[in-house]
């Protein structure tokens, strides 16, 4: 599929900084559009400051910039989301709504949506069918549905482009200190420089995972691919399944010095221990050729190479 120009909203975090990079690796022109300046500037890339919710502002975009497609990573985290729900039914469902409506009135499309396997809720299968209900028990995951079966209805009904993915836990090596899957990159930087390190999690804990290249090449790859191969209202994602456990171990093979405990904090153990181990992702693999390429040890590599 060609695409010249594309919308990125949040594109000034980690994840939609190192997506523009791939998009624009490739001639594509990017308009990244943000609520906080970029950590690191790129001076050839078109950067807007704004508030998700700025219909104003993003209608002035669509006019002006004229983007063929959008991928709309910005919102509030499930964190966040639990402290001022109304504040992220705002941001992550009615603002996400409105940007779809602007994008199908200017002809857009695609429109990728990125979502969590967070919308699934607690009572799910350790390996996950594609086809489980979602009725999720926080508001993030709430806001997650609601954004995505719009998506669903206005494809179906009046054929917009949407397409969505469902990303299980994201490893990174920048993810914020208080962010719940923050705690791999944490443990990896202790380990190298010597210093102990608590897991927030019990050592059985884990879940279905993918590291952070993985995401940024699936949400390109998804972005680019022909609209017919788009056959499901919405593709989960999996790369491997490891435990805080497993972490530990690797760790101190590497680093023999390393000294790792375990003092579990909720509600980040019990969260991340009832998602899925493993989520079966056959349809991506099988409609528009998704292969991850970051394995367990793969990922603990990258980050020991990335992080200082």
């Amino acid at each position: 599929m060609i695409v010249r120009s594309v919308l990125i909203t949040g594109g000034n975090g980690n994840l939609g900084h190192l997506l523009a990079d791939r998009f624009e690796n490739t001639g594509i022109r990017v308009i990244s559009y943000d609520i906080v300046e970029p950590q690191r500037p790129v001076p050839s890339r078109n950067i807007i400051l704004g508030d998700i919710r700025d219909t104003d502002k993003l209608r002035t975009i669509f006019e002006k910039e004229r983007p063929e497609a959008v991928v709309h990573l910005a919102g509030v985290l499930s964190g966040s989301s639990e402290a001022d729900p109304m504040a992220a039914w705002e941001i992550n469902a009615t603002a996400s709504v409105k940007l779809m409506q602007m994008a199908e009135a200017h002809n857009v499309g695609p429109f990728v949506f990125s979502s969590t396997v967070a919308s699934y809720g607690p009572e799910v299968p350790a390996e996950l069918p594609a086809e489980t209900p979602q009725w999720p028990q926080n508001v993030y995951g709430a806001t997650k549905i609601a954004t995505e079966r719009m998506g669903n209805w206005m494809k179906t009904k009046r054929g917009f482009d949407f397409r969505c993915l469902r990303f299980p836990m994201v490893i990174s090596p920048f993810a914020p200190p208080g962010a719940v899957t923050a705690y791999p990159g944490h443990a990896c930087l202790a380990a190298k420089s010597g210093k102990p390190f608590a897991f927030p999690v019990k050592a059985e804990t884990g879940m279905s995972t993918l590291y952070l290249m993985d995401v940024v090449r699936s949400l390109e790859e998804f972005t680019l691919c022909e609209k017919s191969c788009v056959k499901q209202p919405a593709y989960n994602l999996h790369a491997y399944h490891f435990t805080a456990g497993m972490l530990a171990q690797t760790l101190e093979n590497r680093f023999p010095g390393a000294k790792f405990t375990f003092d579990p904090q909720e509600p980040a153990d019990s969260m991340i221990a009832n998602w899925p181990d493993i989520i079966q992702d056959t349809h991506a693999r099988e409609d528009w050729g998704w292969r991850h390429r970051y394995d367990f040890n793969d990922t603990i590599d990258a980050l020991l190479e990335t992080i200082n």
